[in-house]
């Protein structure tokens, strides 16, 4: 057991950031005990990328250790909207919403988490103790924590610095989110950097109810594949759990060189020696280290086999053979989607209907994946095609 206890640690130590704290992690794995660890999500978007996949990996990895996962859908606080990272309050989504995207989100979680061992995970929603609790139960749970300590939250500090408002409903969502974490005795929870005062306001919560805090693992972030804002289905500039082999290959590959080392150490299960060696040479040949990363990531959820057939067809569609060698280059650093582009390549011979009609036919490709959608965003290293003869580069 010692042993696997320090592969984990090992294994862990690639994407963590932060952990309150370790020494009673360690604890905890030491005591034998089956552990809970609370996996929470508001379901305000379904759409999981690889980014909220770093925390679901280290989740699997306590579940092939024996230990539970409670899988919390936030149905209830997903009607309020936490405002992490908003500068404004989030409008309340409806039940009928909140039900479809759960189902869409326990569907692309089951490509990381085991579902197949009812004592290795359960699916809870808070809406079961939050539908029935009464208002004097209610104001005891606000009597545990002060104004203080709520309005110390950075993004509440920056609101009021900037003279925005702040409703209650917001204010109370931390408290909303560290209760959930007393009514499932949680022993564990991993979450991303923001999520962080609201997890240590359950560790506070479950010391006032007399059970033993949670501990709190917090995960890398790194920057989206356009090198920029973290991963965002909004902006694009993410790799989709549910995204086609391909495509996970083909968005890997439009990632700027100074991301390759940081997605294989956080994305990836390369061996960290092997990593090194890779950075080293990495000035020296960048596309064949791309190219291995997103074979390697492929491979994490499809299969060696998959990533290799990927590979395959990536350099055999882009080799010298394929792409001509005098390909126009678009530049221009505003250019924000794949649309723009084309305007800029097409200019005076297409209009925005023709254009807009080449989408609809499935003639456009970008890193060889064909796309529709006009708005779809396009990076720096982009290689467009479109139709047979059409070729060009982005570069921004």
């Amino acid at each position: 057991m010692k042993n696997k206890n320090k592969e984990l640690l090992e294994f862990f130590s690639r994407t963590i950031e932060e952990v309150f704290s370790m020494e009673e992690f360690k604890k905890k794995l030491e005591s034998g005990k089956q552990l809970k660890i609370k996996y929470g999500v508001d379901v305000t978007a379904p759409t999981l990328h690889i980014g909220h996949a770093v925390n679901l990996w280290m989740l699997r990895a306590m579940q092939d250790m024996g230990h539970k996962i409670q899988f919390l859908i936030g149905d209830f606080t997903t009607q309020i909207g936490d405002p992490t990272g908003k500068s404004k309050t989030r409008p309340m989504i409806s039940k009928e919403e909140i039900d479809s995207n759960t189902e869409t989100f326990i569907n692309s979680v089951k490509s990381v988490l085991r579902f197949d061992d009812p004592n290795l995970i359960e699916i809870r929603r808070n809406s079961e103790w939050y539908d029935k609790i009464g208002v004097a139960e209610f104001l005891k749970l606000l009597s545990l924590v002060t104004h203080s300590k709520l309005i110390s939250r950075d993004m509440f500090k920056k609101r009021i610095k900037e003279s925005q408002d702040i409703y209650m409903h917001e204010m109370l969502y931390p408290v909303l989110q560290g209760y959930d974490s007393v009514m499932l005795e949680s022993d564990l929870t991993i979450v991303g950097t923001d999520q962080l005062f609201n997890e240590m306001l359950g560790r506070i919560y479950q010391e006032k109810f007399g059970q033993s805090p949670q501990v709190v693992i917090t995960t890398k972030l790194t920057p989206g594949i356009d090198g920029k804002e973290k991963q965002s289905k909004s902006i694009g500039n993410y790799i989709g759990l549910a995204h086609s082999p391909k495509d996970k290959f083909g968005r890997a590959m439009s990632i700027p060189d100074n991301l390759i080392i940081p997605y294989l150490e956080v994305y990836t299960t390369v061996p960290l020696d092997e990593i090194k060696i890779l950075k080293k040479n990495l000035s020296k040949d960048p596309m064949s280290a791309k190219k291995y990363l997103a074979e390697k990531i492929v491979e994490r959820y499809h299969g060696s086999e998959v990533a290799s057939q990927e590979r395959k067809w990536f350099e055999d569609t882009f080799s010298s053979k394929n792409v001509p060698d005098d390909i126009k280059v678009i530049e221009d650093s505003s250019l924000a989607t794949v649309f723009d582009a084309m305007l800029l390549y097409f200019k005076n011979e297409k209009t925005n209907s023709d254009i807009r009609r080449l989408f609809s036919q499935n003639a456009v490709s970008q890193n060889g994946n064909k796309i529709t959608d006009i708005k779809t965003s396009v990076f720096d290293g982009d290689l467009i095609k479109v139709g047979k003869r059409d070729w060009f580069k982005v570069k921004k």
